[in-house]
């Protein structure tokens, strides 16, 4: 876990009620119950939390957190409004010559922060280009430059597109090289992150081409600062628009099997 602070958990036995609600949901089997009263058997378990949301009487905490657990206001997304906002994302290559506010950029990266992760591991670390942006993408268009003449063998795609100095962001505000451990867990934070970029009327770009060559090259990677054990896993960039599309993408029919 990435967190500098040790956590521990604790059961105000005076709020407790003896429900059990916590014991049932314990993922790691780290509750009892004992004369109506629950309790914690070690302080080793994964610190996933579902002790502290699911207490009906906020008897369960965990400390060393900055922050207070915040509680459920019962909202659900509208299911077709999701599928409509899946169906009509498009990636975006043009963007205005405008800066993004702080506080939608704090938005998009706190999307990042409380994504959740596998083992409850917070392993994720999100990297903000924006003064060393045109450095670093330089960095990785002078490495493509070099391996283009290898890459235009095999893609024909590689032979047509110019690699000028700005074929990674676009001219785009922001960039944001998202890392972890686990390449699931940097996905599920770059998807999240996205979803909170759209809804503040930002277009995203996931540069593929850029992750690539953070995967490639050292130079990149320490420039980058990624931490030690963590990988480039996307790279968001992000800015408002240029260009309004009309219409959706079309795709092929379900692949899908019932087993």
């Amino acid at each position: 876990m990435s967190s500098i602070n040790e956590h521990n958990i604790s059961i105000d036995h005076e709020k407790c009620i003896g429900c059990g609600l916590c014991v049932k949901d314990c993922v790691a089997r780290n509750i009892t119950l004992k004369d109506k009263k629950a309790g914690i058997l070690a302080q080793d378990c994964i610190l996933c939390g579902h002790c502290v949301a699911v207490c009906p009487k906020a008897a369960v905490s965990i400390s060393g957190y900055e922050e207070e657990p915040v509680p459920s206001q019962g909202i659900r997304l509208d299911p077709e409004a999701v599928l409509e906002v899946i169906r009509q994302r498009r990636s975006v290559r043009q963007f205005q010559d405008r800066e993004i506010p702080k506080a939608v950029l704090a938005q998009v990266l706190e999307a990042g922060r409380i994504t959740h992760t596998a083992k409850n591991m917070q392993d994720v670390s999100l990297i903000v280009l924006d003064r060393e942006k045109s450095k670093t993408e330089q960095m990785a268009v002078n490495l493509f430059r070099r391996i283009r003449p290898l890459a235009g063998l095999f893609n024909p795609l590689a032979r047509r597109v110019p690699i000028d100095d700005h074929f990674f962001f676009f001219h785009a505000p922001i960039a944001i090289v998202i890392a972890a451990k686990a390449p699931i867990d940097g996905a599920l934070a770059a998807q999240n992150m996205e979803f909170a970029a759209e809804a503040n009327g930002l277009g995203v770009l996931f540069s593929g081409y850029f992750t690539t060559a953070a995967g490639a090259s050292r130079k990149i990677r320490k420039a980058l600062g990624i931490p030690k054990g963590k990988k480039a896993v996307t790279t968001l960039v992000l800015g408002y628009p240029k260009v309004s599309y009309q219409r959706s993408a079309q795709r092929e029919p379900l692949d899908i099997q019932y087993l």
